[in-house]
């Protein structure tokens, strides 16, 4: 069966994400983890999702909705769901990446093996993140509610979707730090320049303090 393989993830797995100055050395964690990598790649592709390159990690989507992430961190390879929240789970293989997270989920891999003995059950959970895409199904994001988002951030996130879409993939956590950090500004200006200078670190999904 042919694939529809995009020249950018090939780049990631050979180079590496770049997010970090290890990228395009031997000691980036996408090479440690290149295998694993590249199975769960083919297992999304084979579930006929679109492979795209976002925030510098490949990310497979439906109709253009994200459906889920193929990345490596340093102790594992990662298959990650970003509303696994609503997905069943019937074997119990999700996991929350932080525990203030509310709607996504990730399995992690540290072998080939395991990728192999999962295959068919990450399909099914992959086959059902699809049809929540495609029921238009909404995680309750009540933490975030919560949040009162300056306006200043509100009309940029609204004039830049790139911006916005980035920032609703962040963490609960990420995305708080952002609005209590943006909100400490006083005057408008302040708070829209704060907003401006950390626009590609949002875009790369780190969080305020991060690097």
């Amino acid at each position: 069966m042919d694939y529809d393989f995009n020249p950018e993830i090939d780049n990631y797995l050979s180079e590496g994400c770049g997010r970090c100055p290890l990228g395009g050395t031997p000691d980036c964690k996408v090479h440690k983890w290149t295998k694993e990598l590249e199975m769960l790649r083919l297992i999304a592709l084979e579930c006929g999702l679109k492979e795209e390159l976002k925030w510098k990690v490949p990310t497979y989507t439906f109709q253009n909705n994200n459906v889920a992430v193929v990345s490596a961190l340093n102790d594992y390879a990662v298959l990650s769901f970003f509303k696994g929240s609503l997905l069943q789970d019937e074997h119990q293989i999700l996991q929350k990446p932080g525990p203030n997270t509310q709607s996504a989920r990730i399995i992690p891999f540290t072998d080939t093996k395991r990728i192999e003995e999962l295959k068919t059950i990450l399909k099914t959970y992959l086959f059902e993140a699809i049809e929540v895409e495609k029921e238009g199904l909404k995680v309750d994001f009540k933490a975030k509610n919560e949040l009162e988002y300056p306006e200043e951030l509100i009309q940029k996130m609204e004039n830049d979707p790139e911006l916005k879409e980035a920032f609703e993939a962040l963490t609960p956590g990420r995305q708080r730090g952002y609005v209590l950090y943006f909100n400490g500004a006083k005057q408008s200006k302040t708070k829209l320049d704060r907003i401006n200078k950390y626009r590609s670190k949002i875009l790369t999904g780190l969080g305020v303090h991060e690097r």
